[in-house]
């Protein structure tokens, strides 16, 4: 097909689409999208919800609820069309009644099979970017002029005390802060609390051999890249000193040492009471809005083992644990084996501690390099960068594709990897070392989607095992502790001078059940997770993150979190959500049905992973 045939092609089916939305015809637009199997992704623009319609069934039932509040609906294709993968695919924009967007789409034999419709900016509420920028001061002589200084002093002063925030967030690291600069940018009166004193603080306070395990192309916060000398990897107090910059220079206001108590809705008054003690002061909050930014985890997971509270030595959640020179020339042992426990067991080791992972369950490995080649090969890359792919697109490349259909592409992923560093797999394997690659072989993007925990990354943690450095009881848990040591479940026992729990986290909506209530934690249901069927992540299929930056059945509270690239990106679709509702703009939502997943084949996944292990 030649370039201009698959431009036609793109341009007649945008054409069609629009005019079947504007003259209502429903069944006209079902028309459109392929019968066997198709999806439209929509990210707030005709939804007011993030979610993914799977089937022309689904697309029809949220048309019909939907349809009337988007009209009138105009696109236009932007760029040249391209083809992959035998469909004809390309971007175009476009505007509802109540916004501007980005969209995709996907074309089989002349159909739909994926269409992304993305909410980027709301009508008469733009930001004030590029020719829309303040002037920042008027031109004329003006007694007793307010300065900048001034008027950010003033507002420290009153908002939380005079004035009440219309969104409150809780938890002041990079999510808290990249969906603060958002609504800074629309103007929602925002106030960030943290129980930490400062801003990048959660970074600073984490053991001191810490670094990202995702490279700077997919880290970027809204507004601010790091610079193109940045290292690909981030040392965890390089990036708390970038968020502490961040948070200044984009004005927002925030309440270090201040610890959230708990909190009440007024479903007549639609605020929020909100109890906190700021540096020892107990002081109350009325936010129409709140916003859980406290991390992907909720509360630490510490265990309870029989004796413990008779243990002579040190014992620490990985939370806590800071540094391993303390530690030097103990004998450690470490319970868990994902990414914490490694890097934990590393340092340890670096300090010279006698070190012994306890392994309770397979955990999924890959290599740092080997997810860098992968990534090199897409759009967060050096590649991308030079290809002119910034990140706003190169985030918007990878929603368009549904979840349901980044899962063979996990697989193909995890296939490559493991064909490739065959030679590793075979020395981690004769370690003793148990691993995995996910129940359906979607390894660390399955998991991390599904449950958020179970894997490692590897930079360095598996080589020492490998040379038995860090040595490792696999297949084993603890049975109970005693005044010198850790019994196991096979009766063994390891002597120990110091136990780390990395034993991970709560879900996220323990944090709703501690500040709020059980009642709302129940109600609100799961945080993360698709309803994929598979351990930790039970169905029906949501196809969409269960809860997380949209709302929730509970009124006015959200969740926000995830790593770097979901808080940059999804920041904006929460962001515009809670300013549409602070201007009292109507937003149905609309939430598809949860649905009953085809079998997935996992006996089959699991004989063919084990042949090839």
């Amino acid at each position: 097909m030649t370039g201009g045939q698959r431009d036609n092609e793109l341009g007649m089916w945008l054409e069609a689409f629009q005019a079947a939305l504007n003259a209502r015809d429903i069944e006209g637009v079902r028309a459109l999208f392929a019968a066997d199997e198709c999806y439209w992704r929509d990210l707030v623009s005709f939804t007011w919800n993030i979610a993914t319609m799977e089937g022309r069934e689904a697309i029809s039932k949220m048309l019909a609820t939907q349809i009337e509040g988007v009209l009138p609906f105009n696109a236009v294709v932007e760029g040249v069309a391209r083809e992959a993968d035998g469909m004809v695919e390309g971007w175009f924009d476009f505007e509802t009644s109540t916004g501007r967007g980005k969209g995709h789409v996907r074309l089989k034999d002349g159909r739909c099979y994926t269409l992304l419709t993305a909410l980027q900016e709301l009508k008469g509420f733009e930001e004030p970017g590029g020719r829309r920028r303040p002037e920042g001061v008027v031109h004329r002589a003006i007694k007793d002029r307010e300065t900048w200084t001034e008027a950010r002093a003033e507002t420290a002063r009153t908002l939380g005390v005079e004035e009440q925030p219309y969104c409150l967030i809780v938890g002041g690291s990079q999510g808290g802060l990249a969906l603060g600069a958002r609504l800074k940018r629309l103007g929602v009166p925002t106030l960030i609390i943290d129980a930490l004193e400062k801003p990048g603080d959660a970074w600073r306070s984490r053991y001191k051999s810490l670094y990202l395990h995702d490279p700077v192309w997919i880290d970027h916060l809204p507004y601010i890249p790091f610079p193109d000398h940045w290292p690909v990897y981030t040392a965890k107090d390089k990036m708390g000193d970038w968020l502490e910059m961040y948070a200044k220079v984009m004005e927002l206001d925030f309440w270090g040492s201040t610890r959230c108590v708990k909190a009440n809705y007024d479903e007549a008054a639609k605020r929020w009471t909100v109890t906190v003690n700021r540096a020892g002061q107990e002081m109350v909050l009325r936010p129409a809005q709140m916003i859980l930014a406290t991390g992907l985890s909720g509360i630490s997971n510490i265990p309870v083992f029989p004796g413990a509270e008779s243990f002579h030595g040190v014992q620490c959640h990985s939370s806590q644990y800071e540094d391993g020179a303390s530690f030097a020339g103990k004998t450690c042992v470490v319970v868990g084996s994902n990414n914490s426990a490694h890097d934990i067991c590393v340092d340890l080791w670096s300090n010279d501690a006698d070190v012994t992972m306890i392994q309770r369950s397979p955990t999924t490995v890959i290599k740092a390099s080997a997810l860098r080649r992968i990534a090199e090969a897409g759009p967060y890359s050096e590649a991308g960068v030079e290809a002119g792919i910034d990140t706003d697109r190169a985030d918007l490349m990878m929603a368009s594709l549904p979840f349901r259909l980044k899962e063979p592409i996990d697989r193909r992923n995890c296939e490559q990897i493991r064909k490739e560093d065959a030679a590793f797999y075979e020395r981690l394997a004769a370690s003793g070392f148990q691993f995995d690659f996910g129940e359906d072989g979607t390894a660390i993007g399955g998991k991390y989607m599904r449950r958020a925990s179970g894997y490692y990354i590897d930079v360095g943690g598996s080589d020492l095992i490998c040379d038995g450095e860090i040595k490792v009881r696999s297949g084993v848990g603890v049975a109970s502790i005693t005044a010198q040591g850790v019994v196991l479940t096979d009766g063994s026992e390891l002597p120990a001078d110091a136990i780390i729990y990395a034993t991970g986290y709560g879900p996220m909506d323990g944090w709703a059940e501690m500040l709020i209530s059980r009642e709302v934690a129940e109600k609100v249901g799961r945080c993360w997770g698709l309803g994929s069927d598979t351990a930790m992540d039970p169905g029906p299929w949501e196809g969409e993150l269960r809860n997380m930056w949209k709302p929730t059945r509970q009124e006015a509270l959200w969740f926000h979190g995830g790593n770097l690239v979901q808080s940059r990106f999804h920041s904006l679709h929460l962001a515009l959500q809670l300013k549409a509702r602070m201007e009292g703009l109507d937003t149905p939502v609309h939430q598809p049905d949860a649905i009953m997943r085809e079998p997935l084949g996992l006996a089959a996944s699991r004989e063919m992973a084990s042949q090839e292990a």
